[in-house]
């Protein structure tokens, strides 16, 4: 098989590249350049393949590095030859190339490339884009959820035409482009062979029809930028980084389906709460008296104060537990509050002061 160019350049890749390396990088351009995305590119994503099936058969590879070319293509029947068409091909090797961790489905690429010969008819459908916000709380907006309503700016359906692309009571006709099918079929030759390939027809947005007369609001795409208010319902308990996807919220896309809205929840911080997990934590300050016989205090929750006793003999640093007033669960509890006894000692005695704690010294306290 004569090379039109060098297999590594056309995967990028070095020629000491592992095999590893070359599915890597077989794996990020098809998924890149097949016909049926958006950055889609034919005769590129043929390259590509062809490069692939060579420097991962360690053969063919072999072969290549020491003479430029593959003679073992040749071989007959299954043995990698292109001559008889595609049901003739090998395609495990190409399967290998998206599995051991990658996360790729093999049939997202190759499943419409091949749809022709394989007697299939689903194009896919169209999707639109998913879109991503940052949206800031109050730290008690976080425990306690709350509702939002963003004004977002995106491409949105027609509310004149919905979606169909038509002047309200206009008629429609058999789009001419696919006959009313709603697909585009194309047959090219490769070196697989015969390959048709389906897509739906953008013409008529893969429906069939077309509308005699187009929509004046979007001018007869569907769909139109608009600003769009949009409610968020923020869950009690969310943590900052957590993300909230709205199904649907994201960018419309005529004939398709609407991609979706990504939240990301900041929460700006409270100087009285550190959060664990579901639990709270505070911090008291407690006069070293109090620490040493007892005493009755106040102390902020999220719910409003709170009195607490102070034990007898409290211990520098001890925690105390009020339940039931830390964050929400999603079984409808809620954690605890935990409050970190501070014991604040004065900078300075008076002349009797001091005579009592050194008594108290005497005693051994």
């Amino acid at each position: 098989m004569a090379t039109k160019r060098d297999y590594y350049e056309v995967l990028g890749i070095q020629k000491s590249a592992s095999k590893d390396d070359v599915k890597k990088a077989f794996h990020k351009l098809a998924h890149k350049l097949h016909p049926d995305k958006a950055t889609g590119d034919v005769d590129k994503f043929k390259e590509v393949s062809e490069a692939y099936s060579i420097l991962s058969d360690d053969k063919k590879r072999a072969e290549y590095d020491s003479y430029g070319r593959v003679f073992s293509d040749g071989a007959g029947p299954g043995a990698g030859g292109f001559g008889g068409g595609a049901q003739g091909f090998d395609f495990s090797q190409f399967q290998d190339a998206f599995q051991g961790g990658f996360g790729f489905d093999f049939s997202d690429v190759f499943s419409d490339f091949f749809a022709g010969q394989q007697g299939g008819t689903n194009a896919g459908q169209r999707r639109g884009r998913d879109v991503s916000i940052d949206l800031e709380l109050d730290f008690k907006e976080a425990v306690f959820g709350i509702k939002r309503t963003v004004l977002l700016a995106k491409i949105a359906e027609c509310e004149t035409c919905h979606g169909s692309g038509a002047a309200p009571g206009t008629e429609v006709e058999t789009c001419k482009y696919c006959n009313g099918s709603g697909k585009l079929h194309e047959t090219t030759n490769s070196f697989f062979g015969q390959i048709t390939m389906q897509s739906p027809c953008r013409h008529c947005r893969a429906t069939g029809k077309v509308a005699k007369e187009k929509c004046h609001t979007c001018r007869g795409e569907g769909v139109y930028r608009k600003q769009e208010e949009v409610e968020i319902i923020v869950p009690a308990g969310i943590d900052a980084g957590e993300m909230i996807r709205l199904q649907g919220g994201g960018e419309a896309v005529a004939g398709g389906t609407p991609g979706d809205l990504y939240v990301k929840v900041h929460v700006r911080p409270d100087a009285r709460f550190k959060r664990d997990g579901h639990n709270l934590v505070t911090n008291l300050s407690v006069k070293l008296s109090d620490a040493l016989l007892g005493a009755e205090y106040t102390v902020a929750t999220l719910d409003g104060d709170q009195p607490i006793s102070i034990p007898q003999g409290v211990t520098h640093g001890e925690l105390l537990k009020i339940s039931g007033k830390g964050i929400p669960t999603p079984r409808g509890k809620r954690g605890d509050l935990f409050v970190k006894v501070t014991i604040t000692l004065p900078q300075k005695l008076s002349r009797e002061a001091r005579k009592l704690v050194e008594k108290l010294k005497e005693e051994g306290v």
